[in-house]
């Protein structure tokens, strides 16, 4: 079995396929000199753990707790104010480990980073739009007395051919903690990736830190792929884990190879483990908070088990405005760096927000699901000075709320209360998505409104949606959430059976998963 799986992994890695693409046609690949047939794809096979991953007896893990969402009375709260996240270092995460047979802590889990992990069937912006917005209101799979609210954001693809140039920093952690096989040798074979799809007129620097820092590139053309390649294969591991050194060094680096209206970006890939230097969240999230005010952003790569740092690795991401990825294997490097390769390096709104305001004439009571760490004071939201959360290149936001519809027995707390007016104002709409944002170089947001009503409404949700509750049900059931309902694995295996899954080995691998935690209990 162990051989069998060494095989279809190296033919994962050498047959491209047209499966993994939005179903739109043909989509152009960085660095293929053409068209291809889309983007590279994982086998449809059932997966299993590979032998080197071996459950661990012992960890240091370092996860942030979030309470979970609860319900919201509407004439209370008739707001829900949250940041942008597309994100998705969550979902490879707990993947890794459920495929090398190990138990999933409920703080691992971020229900949102599942669902904006795959790929959905949302149309394309209109000429000049910053997003398409599309929304499905539907009956709730595990409570028949709710409905279930799907939003959902699409970003446009990249057009490769005018993708400003690109001022990337390598910021790679070389310290002793990185030694195993799934961290420096994967992060080498993860940027060489990377490498081979950059252009002559992108800039590279390469900063590797341990015990101190060392510029082992400074700003050579993305041509010369060869030269990369080597220093990167030439790194090795070893010392303690001084980050905020190296942070420094990089961003100093991208300054210095600064590129007016480009794509200026530190990637840094660390298991986190800081022991030196600045180690605290707090003094690291200050440190990219003052230099993503020069127009240089940070994304984060997550590598490792055992000593991970999610918190502090999402922490530096969020608030580097840059999105965070984790890669267990050089497929989930492929996907990041490669097939999501625009969301990955170019942003095209920034500070996005996400406010929604829900008629007390339909909707009663709601709960969002997931987002908890980027949850907003209403008031934050038309606040140019608050953060909110960047999107990529052909990125896709995907969001899902709760509702109990007006008039509902059901209780919702604060709901009934004897004061507080309630009363229908003749609108039909259900709720209004309200969004603010920022063009990637921009100062001041620009707003958009988006009413949903009875157009919305459908007794069968389209397969996009079908396939979104499994994923927060499955979260849901990871987390012992309290407001699973009726969900179990074994009926979220059925509902993905029952959806058309041929063609996207990403969401196969999702029900193979399910199926094994079904076969768990």
């Amino acid at each position: 079995m162990k051989k069998l799986f060494a095989l279809t992994m190296v033919l994962i890695l050498l047959l491209p396929c047209a499966a993994c693409g939005a179903k739109s046609a043909k989509e152009p690949v960085p660095g293929s000199g053409g068209l291809t047939d889309g983007a590279f794809s994982v086998a449809a096979a059932p997966l299993e753990a590979p032998p080197y991953m071996e459950p661990l007896d012992w960890s240091t893990e370092e996860y942030d707790h979030q309470e979970e969402n609860g319900f919201r009375a509407v004439n209370l709260s008739p707001l829900s104010t949250f940041a942008a996240d597309v994100d998705t270092a969550s979902y490879a995460n707990l993947r890794a480990r459920l495929l090398a047979g190990m138990e999933v802590e409920p703080d691992m889990v971020r229900i949102e980073e599942m669902l904006n992990y795959f790929r959905y069937d949302y149309p394309q912006p209109e000429e000049g739009e910053p997003f398409s917005v599309s929304a499905q209101i539907l009956p709730c799979p595990w409570d028949g007395e709710l409905k279930l609210l799907r939003l959902g954001l699409q970003a446009p693809q990249p057009d490769w051919e005018s993708m400003p140039p690109a001022n990337l920093v390598f910021l790679l952690d070389v310290s002793g903690s990185m030694s195993d096989w799934n961290k420096l040798p994967l992060v080498k074979q993860a940027f060489q990736l990377l490498t081979e799809n950059l252009r002559p007129q992108d800039v590279v620097s390469l900063v590797v830190y341990a015990s101190d820092n060392r510029v082992v590139l400074d700003g050579l053309s993305g041509g010369e792929g060869a030269t990369i390649r080597s220093a990167l294969e030439k790194l090795e591991a070893g010392g303690a884990t001084d980050g905020g050194r190296g942070i420094q060094t990089a961003y100093d680096l991208a300054q210095k190879h600064f590129i007016p209206g480009g794509n200026n970006r530190v990637i840094l890939a660390s298991d986190g483990d800081l022991n030196v230097g600045l180690t605290s969240e707090g003094e690291l999230i200050r440190l990219v908070e003052e230099k993503k005010q020069s127009g240089i952003l940070l994304s984060v790569l997550g590598f490792g088990m055992g000593n991970y740092k999610d918190n502090k690795l999402e922490a530096l991401a969020d608030h580097g405005d840059g999105n965070y990825a984790y890669i267990d294997s050089l497929l989930e490097a492929r996907r990041a760096l490669v097939e999501e390769m625009g969301g990955t390096l170019l942003t095209v709104a920034k500070d996005v927000k996400l406010q929604v305001e829900f008629n007390p004439g339909r909707v009663k009571g709601y709960r969002l699901i997931g987002y908890e760490n980027r949850l907003m004071a209403a008031e934050d939201f038309a606040d140019d000075a608050k953060d909110g959360g960047e999107i990529g290149a052909g990125h896709r936001l995907t969001v899902l709320y709760e509702l109990v519809e007006a008039g509902s027995g059901r209780e919702v707390p604060g709901a009934d209360l004897k004061y507080q007016d309630s009363s229908p104002t003749g609108s039909e709409d259900w709720l209004t998505l309200s969004l603010r944002y920022k063009d990637p170089d921009g100062e001041e947001s620009r707003l958009l409104t988006y009413p949903v009503g009875d157009e919305s409404l459908s007794h069968i949700p389209d397969p996009d949606a079908a396939f979104a509750a499994c994923v927060a049900q499955t979260g849901m059931l990871l987390r012992s959430s309290c407001y699973a309902g009726t969900a179990s694995y074994a009926a979220v295996a059925e509902q993905l059976e029952a959806i058309d899954l041929a063609g996207d080995p990403y969401k196969e691998e999702f029900l193979y998963l399910v199926k094994q935690l079904s076969r768990k209990g």
